[in-house]
This record gives C-alpha cells, sequence and structure tokens, in this order.
C-alpha cells in the first residue's frame, strides 16, 4: 500500500468515516484513490510518482564542463579582458544630468557586482567584479571571478588597483547596494576601502527623474532597451547568477557561470550607453 493512500486512509479514519476499500486492478496493482474514492488516472499515478521519485533523488552535477574563462592570477581567482568598439565619448562628458561638474572621459569607471544573493549583511559577498573603462579609443571590459572563496581578499585587492584617487564611478543602482556591498567586503577583509570618498555616479537616480510614470520600470534592462535599443538574447538573469556560481563551487557545471560573465559584460556596455544618452540630454 502507498504512503498517500495511508495517509488517506488515516485521514478517513480520524474525521470518524470508515476507510475505504482498496480498489485492486486486475493482476493485483492497487489503484491509488482519488479525492472522491476513484481510482487516480494512470497519468496522475505515474506523475505522482515520478514526482515522489525525484524528491528522493540526489542532486546530480555536470562535471564534464569546468572551464572557466581567464587567466588564474592567484589560486581561485580568474581574469579576463577585452577591448571592443563602443560608442565614442567626447573628451569632456557633460555630467549636469547628474547634478556634477564635466567629467574627463578617461576618469570614467563603470562598475557592477554579481554577488550571492540580495539580502544583504556580512553573509552576502561578491564573487564577480566587471569594470569597464575607455581607453585607448575603445572600451575596455575587465573581470574579477572568484572560484573559491579564499580568493575573495586577492580579488578586492586586485579590483583596487584599478581604482584611482580622481576616478568617477559609474552604476546602476551601485551607491544603495554595489558601494556599500563592497565596503563591507573590504571591511572585512581589513583592507582600505578604494571607493570610499570618490564622486559616483548612479545612473538609476536620473533615469527615475526622466522617465518615472513613463516606463514600466526603471531597471537597467528597461533603460538599455528604450534608449539603446538593447535586446538581450539568452541571458542568464541576474537571480538566478547565485545559483549558477554554488552550482559551480559544489562541482557543477561552469555553463551558466560564462553566462553570468556575459550579463556582467552586457550591464557594463550599458552603463556606458545609458550615461552617454543622459549626457547627450543635458
Amino acid at each position: 500500500m502507498s504512503a498517500l493512500h495511508t495517509r488517506l486512509r488515516q485521514l478517513r479514519s480520524q474525521a470518524g468515516h470508515p476507510p475505504a476499500p482498496v480498489p485492486v486492478r486486475p493482476g493485483g496493482a492497487t489503484a491509488l484513490p482519488g479525492p472522491t474514492g476513484s481510482p487516480l488516472s494512470d497519468d496522475l499515478r505515474r506523475l505522482l510518482q515520478r514526482h515522489a521519485e525525484l524528491k528522493r533523488a540526489p542532486v546530480r552535477l555536470d562535471a564534464s564542463d569546468r572551464e572557466v574563462p581567464g587567466i588564474e592570477l592567484s589560486p581561485g581567482l580568474r581574469y579576463t579582458e577585452c577591448r571592443i568598439d563602443w560608442l565614442q565619448p567626447r573628451a569632456i562628458v557633460d555630467a549636469t544630468f547628474a547634478r556634477m561638474p564635466p567629467v574627463d572621459h578617461r576618469r570614467l569607471l563603470h562598475f557592477d557586482t554579481e554577488t550571492t544573493g540580495l539580502a544583504g549583511g556580512t553573509g552576502t559577498r561578491a564573487f564577480m567584479i566587471g569594470a569597464a573603462d575607455w581607453i585607448d579609443g575603445q572600451f575596455r571590459i575587465r573581470q574579477l571571478t572568484i572560484t573559491s572563496i579564499a580568493a575573495e581578499t586577492a580579488m578586492l585587492r586586485r579590483f583596487a588597483e584599478w581604482i584611482g584617487d580622481d576616478s568617477v564611478l559609474v552604476s546602476y543602482n551601485g551607491k544603495c547596494y554595489d558601494a556599500p556591498l563592497l565596503a563591507t567586503r573590504y571591511r572585512l577583509a581589513r583592507l582600505p576601502n578604494p571607493l570610499a570618498g570618490l564622486a559616483h555616479i548612479d545612473l538609476l537616480h536620473p533615469v527615475r527623474r526622466h522617465w518615472k510614470g513613463q516606463w514600466e520600470n526603471c531597471r537597467l534592462a528597461t533603460a538599455e532597451r528604450r534608449l539603446l535599443g538593447v535586446v538581450r538574447e539568452d541571458d542568464l538573469p541576474g537571480a538566478e547568477a547565485p545559483a549558477a556560481w554554488l552550482t559551480y563551487l559544489r562541482g557543477g557545471s561552469a555553463r551558466n557561470l560564462r553566462r553570468v560573465a556575459a550579463h556582467n559584460a552586457q550591464d557594463l556596455k550599458s552603463l556606458a550607453g545609458v550615461l552617454l544618452s543622459l549626457a547627450g540630454m543635458a
């Protein structure tokens, strides 16, 4: 007798009803009763059995694909860099849209993190940091990815080397999320916070000032579609990034971790595009 049928008999007994007879199929197979006492259909019975099997089955990880792009700077820390032709900013970018004075485009550092969650606190960490700037007429995208928790301090040190005393940070909701999270990680690692005191253009705020109530929302994906015509294909949603990293740490495939890197790189391109779109409106 199945556990489901036993439980139904117990519930009937507790309610003061006599136990329902157990239908038997030809050949002696027990037919699981439905809510009204009639046997379940074969399709529903197979579905219930399959569900029970999946709950009992151990999680299987595909360890055949463990390739994380880039070079290994130190144990557990991977680095990638690429330069692309992506927009051409003026030498001096008008930043009045962000209530800031004009900025030399070479000082702009676009940054974005991929993290283990959105809960905040000391338990949330960045497992990937992406940064982009214009150099020699091209847009340079650099990414740091840790493949072990022990490599976090090395990642933080390397990212700090990319930030100058006169850098102007560019982010999307970075003032409320990315920057405070990194400040916490630097503090826990007992390292100076390289973001402290720097000018910071958070593009979410001017986007909201211009288009709140006109667009369906003011997320970066909406801004890039509306302003840049960017429509992402095969994009891994940001909410799935933590699972991609944890799956890799547990010995699983790196496929989704590579998709996180692609998502992060597109975020950096979109930051630059939205910035220049807003500057052109000033």
